[in-house]
């Protein structure tokens, strides 16, 4: 996973983009958690933490926090 401070040297596209790809991969993971397919269900909050960051430095540019 990448850092904090690696997120931030992204561009706003580029983080919408991998906003957009980490929802997916918290959709697949959520699937395969109601199918018991998951062994490690840590990553499902690992996932939904890095959506957090990511929406977190969407906003902080958008209001020109940061």
């Amino acid at each position: 996973m990448a850092s904090l401070k690696e997120f931030r040297d992204l561009t706003t596209e580029d983080l919408k983009g991998q906003l957009e790809d980490t929802h997916q991969e918290l959709f697949n993971l959520r699937f395969r958690l109601a199918t018991k397919q998951l062994v490690n269900h840590r990553e499902v909050r690992r996932v939904k933490r890095k959506i957090a960051r990511l929406n977190t430095l969407l906003t902080e540019r958008e209001l020109g926090i940061r």
